[in-house]
């Protein structure tokens, strides 16, 4: 009879081999944007003239300094349509203040605006981060323009003084998303009032958890309710984003711990220093995007002096009917999604932190998930599933999460069949002894 062997592994073997890689070297350069895995490239035209057409995904072109660039696009006359822009100059890259900006707007065929569309600055003192911004098609409210089916235009465009250092082409990140109709009546703005604006206690105690920020919007670290901590280099910018829902307020703190000056002296003059100072007068940048790349907050630097300092960013209460609010921060807390997190170290901020440094971040979305809008379709850019939810709180990506569902599948698997098999093997001990046995009688 042939001898069946049992092979056996176990759970915990298993798991880190699949999620054993390659051990990650020291880094010099802080990370360039990482565009979306599948992202199109496309060539804007100067006018609306022969503008390639995109539909609702991902692209990928660039931007020089003055170019104005358009895309065509087909809308329907029943839901909204979102399109932002990610300029993403390299790490490194020398960028003028408040000059050097970028701007999204929607045009009809006529070339009549649709909505004022945004536009966007940098203001890290001459440090290059990615930034976004949009532009969008409501299909609801009090409007009469750009209501109906047809064709369409986005422009995208960079603006910034000839003479001004940064002259380099920005790779340039698009997105198309549609958000669908309502079945109902839309809900009405939000009274004064109904929500406090009182900056919500910081988290505290409890273990910080382990987050890895990534480089922009497609490979952001996932993180949920609770103390974060990860590391950060001068010059680098690090993405999260965070699951919120219906009814929902975020606040999010960021911290830089206590430094030691370099050489216990005043560093030399640089884009962000004051001379014969301490001080590195725009060190930790924060900013905030809602689920369509739109800025909820602009990224507000701070200083440093050595001393631990906080950025802190608290929103409004997530409501349909905040996209009717003139007031932008509030306006872009319209949906229910994934929001993001940018957080960035100026390049000065290596006369206390040459090799980088640890950061705590503290994430509370407060208040009860409430129950949103009724869409006539399914939606998953502007909801939070269980999924998102999952990875938030592991600090786990999507797939790493179904992954994890699916080694413990495996490894359950394992178990029973290593069990049928020792059964087996005993059995068939058990019986060759017994006719052994019965031979010799």
């Amino acid at each position: 009879m042939p001898v069946l062997v049992p092979v056996l592994m176990s759970v915990p073997a298993l798991a880190g081999a699949a999620a054993a890689g390659p051990a990650d070297g020291l880094r010099t350069t802080p990370p360039a944007y990482r565009t979306a895995a599948g992202a199109q490239p496309v060539r804007g035209t100067p006018g609306p003239s022969g503008a390639p057409r995109i539909t609702p995904g991902t692209y990928t072109d660039t931007l020089a300094r003055g170019d104005e660039k358009h895309y065509a696009v087909r809308l329907d006359g029943k839901s909204s349509a979102y399109f932002s822009a990610v300029a993403a100059p390299r790490p490194g890259t020398r960028v003028a203040d408040h000059t050097d900006s970028l701007k999204v707007s929607l045009r009809d065929a006529d070339g009549n605006a649709c909505s004022t569309g945004g536009s966007t600055s940098f203001r890290g003192r001459g440090m290059a981060y990615p930034i976004a911004e949009y532009a969008a098609r409501r299909i609801d409210g009090p409007r009469t323009n750009c209501q109906k089916a047809g064709a369409y235009v986005v422009v995208v465009k960079r603006v910034g003084r000839a003479s001004a250092e940064g002259a380099a082409s920005w790779p340039l990140e698009l997105r198309f998303q549609r958000e669908p109709g309502l079945t109902g009546t839309p809900p009405a703005q939000p009274a004064p009032g109904t929500w406090s604006t009182a900056t919500p206690v910081p988290l505290t105690g409890g273990t910080k958890q382990d987050a890895e920020g990534g480089t922009g919007f497609n490979d952001a670290g996932p993180i949920g309710k609770g103390v974060w901590q990860d590391r950060i280099r001068p010059g680098e910018t690090r993405f999260y984003r965070v699951p919120v829902d219906w009814g929902q307020q975020l606040s999010v703190s960021v911290e830089l711990p206590g430094g030691t000056l370099a050489g216990g002296g005043a560093a030399a003059r640089g884009a962000g220093v004051v001379a014969g100072s301490r001080l590195v007068a725009s060190a930790l940048g924060l900013g905030v995007y809602n689920p369509a790349r739109g800025p909820v907050s602009d990224t507000r630097f701070i200083a440093y002096d050595g001393q631990p300092a906080t950025a802190r960013v608290v929103t409004a209460p997530v409501d349909y009917g905040n996209r009717y609010n003139a007031t932008a921060p509030v306006s872009a807390m319209r949906f229910a999604g994934l929001y993001y997190l940018a957080v960035s170290l100026h390049p000065d901020a290596a006369k206390y932190f040459k090799d980088g440094t640890p950061i705590t971040l503290r994430v509370d979305p407060t208040g009860r998930p409430q129950r949103g809008p009724e869409y006539r379709e399914k939606t998953t850019d502007f909801s939070v599933t269980p999924q998102q939810r999952a990875a938030a709180g592991e600090g786990m990506t999507a797939p790493q999460v179904s992954s994890s569902g699916t080694l413990r599948l495996v490894g359950y698997g394992g178990i029973s069949t290593g069990t049928v098999l020792l059964l087996a093997l005993g059995v068939w001990t058990v019986a060759a002894r017994w006719r052994s046995g019965g031979a010799g009688r």
